[in-house]
């Protein structure tokens, strides 16, 4: 079962041409290459990636979506430069929602939704012990998309889908390696109660 779909099919256009430009300014705003604020000019992209600019715009759009961009209304789109306050706000929701849909993934959870996690959680303890910090963070998004479809509630996998796509930039803001370790046991303890059962950390 992969693990996390949601979190890249969340916005609903086909993606065939736009997904490509959209990923590499993901990894550039994560990255931190493209700074809080930087603008984004659709033509200057669109020479870049040689694109149309209708291309780059729903890619600019899909990065609004999920809040790594923002689009201004005649001045054109920026990189999303999160405030304290909502970033607190952003991890207040999550703290509310995600504990009820890890409860309702414990009772669907199978043993190949279990294996899948782990085989997921792999690649987020390669991707922290390698340093990309980039991989781990999107990594840790789709661990908890993932939960949320374990836990087959529609609505509640969008929210998840969206808060954790929000929530992306604001950890790359203020990553620090132990924040990722401390994360990735609290992923293993979730993983253990889904197998067990159990849905409340």
């Amino acid at each position: 079962m992969p693990i996390g779909n949601t979190l890249t099919a969340s916005f609903d256009k086909p993606a065939a041409r736009w997904l490509p430009v959209y990923e590499k300014l993901r990894d550039a705003i994560i990255d931190h290459r493209l700074k809080p604020g930087r603008k984004l000019p659709e033509d200057e992209l669109a020479s870049i990636y040689e694109v149309g600019r209708s291309v780059v715009r729903a890619a600019l759009q899909a990065l609004a979506h999920d809040g790594l961009a923002r689009l201004e209304p005649n001045r054109g789109a920026f990189v999303a430069r999160p405030t304290p306050r909502e970033a607190r706000e952003v991890f207040e929701a999550r703290a509310l929602i995600e504990p009820k849909v890890a409860e309702m993934a414990a009772q669907r959870a199978d043993a190949a939704a279990i294996a899948a996690l782990r085989s997921h959680l792999a690649l987020e303890h390669r991707a922290m012990a390698d340093g990309r910090q980039r991989d781990a963070i999107l990594l840790s998004a789709r661990f908890h998309v993932g939960i949320a479809e374990i836990a087959n509630h529609k609505v509640l996998s969008e929210i998840v889908a969206d808060l954790v796509s929000r929530s992306s930039l604001i950890v790359a803001l203020y990553w620090q390696r132990r924040d990722a370790t401390c994360e990735s046991h609290a992923h293993e303890a979730l993983v253990a109660a889904l197998a067990a059962g159990e849905g409340r950390e």
